[in-house]
């Protein structure tokens, strides 16, 4: 790399760190300081930019190449902007890859928006000599960040994908931080069965697999997103062992989470929304007020609750969807009615669970049984019958990767 490029991504790093701070976010000295130290440049080396609309098919793309100069500002304004990156479309060979234009194919890797990787690092209170295991790294930034932290040789990743594990491992090594990443289902933790004090899952889970649990040391912290059939009401577990081997696992709503395993389809509310704009629905009186964006505890409880909603964020007003009943509900703006549509009255469904929720105190975050002897894994918000329960669907069967 030339002095001016290392000048260059110095001060973009610092840059970056600064938004961090300002947005209060990084709290974390250690972390501070290997958001600074660590080369995105190197881990990052080129970025997909999405050209088409989103619904559009077949997606256009362009690729950037960092090491081209009519393409440097742009990516690395883009690496070091704490936005996801793009880096491989379809499970491609990542050593071949041309600048520009491109057509079709799905993003299968990329890297974490930088809030939630710093979000995620302190929310384990990562600190030097423990042992770290990233389960689905991708290209590996988070697990390097984790390895400045705790020391060399203390920090593992497991990634399913043979191409993406190689590229990383390669740009890991250039780092020289001691990080190490194995090709492996993530879903099986580390193939040494070792013990990790600290575990971070950048895939979404319906539940959580059982190695995950097994190998995490006493005293050890997991920090996994419970995914359902929607992308619109993530949720975040925290998995603790205490030295006296016993486990707690808290479950709270959050805004954002990784998206979800291999095989895990996503509902959409892209297809319906021409539709739900021609003709929103019947008007309906409505006992419940649109709830606010961050009632992450009610959000959460209706994603199991009211299974298979999907929320349109860019309409106008909430908009929520049931694709696959081809039914949708329109609230507000503020006149005391909901417009609904479809064999299923989607707004009746978050009536009931709103009710069910204040009536259960609001809670904000619920607690998880992952040690269940019957193998299911229940959530409940807390004793008595007015609680909230429901029980995580389980691990589905992904067949390997094929060449």
């Amino acid at each position: 790399m030339s002095a001016d490029l290392s000048t260059t991504t110095g001060a973009r790093r610092a840059a970056m760190v600064e938004r961090l701070d300002a947005d209060g976010v990084l709290t974390d000295v250690r972390l501070r300081e290997a958001l600074l130290s660590v080369p995105r440049e190197v881990l990052l080396p080129h970025a997909y930019v999405r050209v088409s609309d989103p619904g559009v098919e077949p997606i256009e793309w362009r690729l950037l190449d960092g090491a081209h100069p009519d393409d440097r500002e742009e990516w690395l304004d883009l690496i070091h902007s704490g936005e996801s990156v793009l880096l491989q479309r379809g499970g491609e060979q990542l050593d071949a890859l041309v600048r520009g234009p491109v057509t079709g194919g799905h993003m299968t890797s990329m890297s974490t928006y930088g809030q939630a990787t710093v979000e995620a690092l302190q929310t384990l209170q990562l600190g030097p000599g423990q042992r770290y295991l990233e389960l689905g790294p991708g290209p590996g930034v988070s697990l390097a960040l984790a390895a400045a932290v705790t020391g060399p040789r203390l920090a593992a990743g497991v990634e399913r994908d043979g191409r993406m594990a190689a590229f990383a491992q390669r740009n890991l090594d250039r780092i020289g931080l001691g990080a190490s990443l194995v090709e492996g289902d993530a879903l099986d933790g580390h193939p040494t069965k070792g013990a990790f004090d600290r575990i971070h899952s950048g895939i979404g889970v319906p539940c959580v697999p059982p190695a995950w649990v097994e190998q995490l040391a006493p005293g050890g912290r997991l920090l996994t997103t419970l995914t359902t059939r929607t992308p619109s009401w993530p949720g975040q577990l925290l998995v603790t062992r205490s030295d006296r081997d016993r486990i707690e696992a808290v479950l709270r709503g959050r805004p954002r989470g990784y998206r979800p395993m291999v095989g895990y389809r996503w509902l959409s509310a892209l297809d319906h929304r021409a539709r739900i704009k021609a003709c929103p629905g019947r008007a309906r009186p409505t006992r419940l007020a649109p709830p606010p964006d961050d009632a992450y505890g009610f959000w959460l409880a209706a994603a199991y609750l009211a299974p298979g909603l999907v929320r349109d964020f860019q309409a106008e007003t909430m908009t929520i969807v049931a694709p696959e009943d081809d039914s949708w509900a329109v609230a507000g703006p503020g006149d005391g009615t909901v417009r609904v549509h479809g064999p299923r009255d989607v707004w009746a469904e978050l009536e009931e669970v709103h009710a069910r929720w204040k009536a259960a105190g609001r809670p904000g975050t619920y607690h998880a049984d992952l040690t269940g002897g019957s193998g299911h894994q229940h959530v409940t918000s807390g004793p008595g019958p007015k609680a909230l329960t429901w029980t995580l669907p389980p691990l589905t069967t992904v067949p390997p990767q094929t060449a």
